[in-house]
């Protein structure tokens, strides 16, 4: 999402039907029929279960059934001051079928502080030399007529006058801790000025957090790290809320400090006190939400372009990642780690990657201890185009051309949505053969590279409409076992009407994923996967057939709504009868789907017929 402002509830469908092995877009190659049947949900709590009722509470009164299920089941937050609106969010989500929200999070930073102990705010990359001032937020933090950088440092020096703050760290919040983000608590407090909360963290400079809370014996270097919280915790009210609508939350993990030589990659030189603060606040979530269902899981915020890294062992970010992914494993177990990369498919520059490349970045990703790859579609900033094979050499999208010019598929990217999500889904199921358990979820992104129309805090990002989400679905869909969206606030809910109204409004239209010559009993025919199939019509053509085939599934076809391991909940078959000796070889079959009700799939299928 490059850096765009940041941020569900049927329960996950789960049952066993008998295991069809599929050839994915008409490949042959056994590894690719593999790669389809994604892990079920092991790696997942389950969700919780709403008790599909209206409660009522100082916001208004609120209905826990999920009237609308879509697609999409999860989406990011933004973090809210104002309790109401989470639970407006997370009721309009729930109604939509969503079960897991991701939160957005804050970042660690390091920082400079002046004679007074006065936390400055972060240098100018414009104007490194230039002393930054007082950062206003951190210079109510006063304990007995001294900064609380001051109060900390004359504390440690009490005890032995060799200690000394070798550097001084902030974090934002706006939750609140409990005890259990204290090591030290003779050094280590809450600290509330005139209702600003704060707390103050001490970590030896060498990143141990040394258990003993020995500052007496010798003098050593210590890190302060000064954490601006909220007045209410915000992750107890949303667990709440995700208790009530079964939704599983998924917290950001702090994220890490940026090098200043490129912002894109993650400074290894703090990993010490990054990883203090995340045992300290995974400590507490341990402490005080071990046990809730509605914790999902953690979010890893730092952004990571997948590529084909020569030596990923030497790779900043990936090593911060293995780092702080260990505290999660040792803090948090069985709760799993999220992370959503991104992908970067356009010719024209440097450092983007071929689907090949991207699947060996993935493989790299996963062994930094993740559960859960997200990766993002692309499509919202332009950096992927959704288009099928058969599609390469058309022009691009009109809304593409702001970011990759006139030009044809083929052109501008090194492959489309699909391609790259297939070859991920090939790269996971190897990796579970070598033991490596990792689920593959899609993120498709709900905005346009550039629009007039902007969404709130977002820029000159504008949100998309429902035919190109159900679009991102379709060229998805088959590889992956769950499909979130990047953001609700505000892609979601601005505009009128918002694109979840269209939603609501449409949340039945037929979505295909993908369509295989299948067998059933001693009839040949065409097998089609996708959300709400019942009773559809399907009309086949191709190049050369003056006239579409239109079959009614509903009278001659068959429908089976069993949940399929591996694929995402909602997802169904129907299957028709086809005579493919009429059919010719090496053309690619346009599959449109239609419901009863004459409304037509956004985007069709293609089923390339080899022979």
């Amino acid at each position: 999402m490059r850096w765009l402002t940041f941020i569900l509830g049927v329960a996950i469908l789960a049952g066993v039907a008998s295991v069809v092995i599929v050839l994915r877009d008409g490949s042959s190659d056994p590894g690719a029929a593999r790669a389809g049947q994604t892990l079920s949900a092991a790696t997942e709590s389950p969700s919780p279960s709403p008790a599909h009722s209206e409660f009522t509470d100082p916001c208004g009164t609120f209905d826990t059934a999920a009237a609308t299920p879509y697609a999409v089941m999860g989406y990011w937050l933004i973090p809210t001051s104002d309790p109401c609106t989470w639970r407006r969010q997370l009721q309009a989500i729930h109604r939509l079928g969503g079960d897991t929200v991701v939160r957005l999070g804050f970042g660690l930073s390091p920082r400079q502080t002046d004679e007074d102990g006065q936390v400055l705010q972060p240098v100018d990359d414009k104007e490194p030399e230039k002393t930054p001032p007082p950062d206003k937020r951190y210079a109510v933090c006063v304990e007995s007529g001294l900064s609380c950088m001051k109060a900390a440092e004359q504390e440690l020096r009490t005890a032995n006058p060799g200690n000394r703050i070798s550097w001084t760290y902030v974090y934002r919040t706006d939750e609140q801790f409990g005890p259990g983000i204290f090591r030290c608590p003779q050094v280590e407090r809450k600290i509330v000025v005139n209702g600003a909360v704060f707390y103050r963290l001490i970590a030896p400079e060498d990143g141990s957090d040394d258990p003993t809370c020995d500052f007496t014996t010798k003098g050593r270097a210590y890190h302060l790290i000064l954490v601006s919280a909220g007045e209410q915790d915000s992750l107890s009210e949303l667990l709440d809320l995700g208790d009530r609508f079964g939704i599983r939350v998924f917290p950001a993990l702090p994220l890490a400090p940026r090098d200043p030589a490129e912002s894109t990659r993650a400074d290894p030189r703090h990993i010490g006190t990054l990883t203090t603060l995340t045992r300290r606040i995974l400590q507490d979530y341990g402490n005080r939400f071990g046990d809730r269902q509605s914790l999902g899981g953690v979010y890893q915020p730092f952004e990571l372009q997948l590529r084909d890294w020569p030596d990923p062992d030497k790779v900043q970010t990936l090593q911060v990642y293995a780092e702080q992914h260990r505290i999660v494993e040792q803090e948090l177990p069985g709760k799993p780690i999220l992370v959503s990369p991104y992908i970067d498919s356009r010719r024209r520059l440097k450092y983007t990657s071929t689907p090949a490349q991207v699947a060996a970045g993935f493989k790299a990703l996963a062994r930094t201890g993740v559960e859960i790859i997200a990766p993002q579609d692309g499509r919202g900033t332009g950096k992927v185009g959704l288009f099928w094979p058969n599609w390469k050499n058309k022009p691009v999208d009109d809304r593409l051309k702001p970011v990759v010019g006139e030009s044809t598929y083929a052109t501008a990217y090194y492959g489309g949505t699909r391609d790259y999500y297939r070859e991920m889904s090939k790269a996971r199921a190897q990796l579970a053969e070598e033991g490596v358990e990792v689920e593959l979820w899609a993120n498709v992104e709900a905005f346009e590279p550039s629009s007039t129309e902007n969404c709130g805090r977002q820029g000159t990002r504008g949100r998309t409409d429902k035919p190109r989400l159900d679009t991102q679905v379709t060229l998805a869909g088959p590889y992956v076992s769950k499909v979130i969206s990047y953001m609700w606030s505000d892609f979601f809910t601005c505009g009128s009407p918002s694109l979840s109204e269209e939603i609501a409004q449409d949340w039945d239209r037929p979505i295909p994923v993908e369509a295989q010559r299948r067998e059933r009993q001693i009839q040949d025919g065409l097998e089609i996967r996708g959300y709400h199939l019942g009773d559809a019509k399907v009309t086949l053509s191709w190049p050369g057939l003056d006239t579409p085939r239109v079959v009614d599934s509903a009278t001659v076809g068959w429908h089976d709504g069993t949940p399929i391991p591996g694929l995402p909940a909602g997802i169904e078959t129907i299957w028709i009868p086809v005579d493919w000796a009429t059919v010719p070889g090496d053309v690619w079959v346009r599959v449109e789907v239609t419901s009863a009700d004459g409304r037509k799939s956004a985007e069709p299928v293609y089923y390339h017929n080899t022979g």
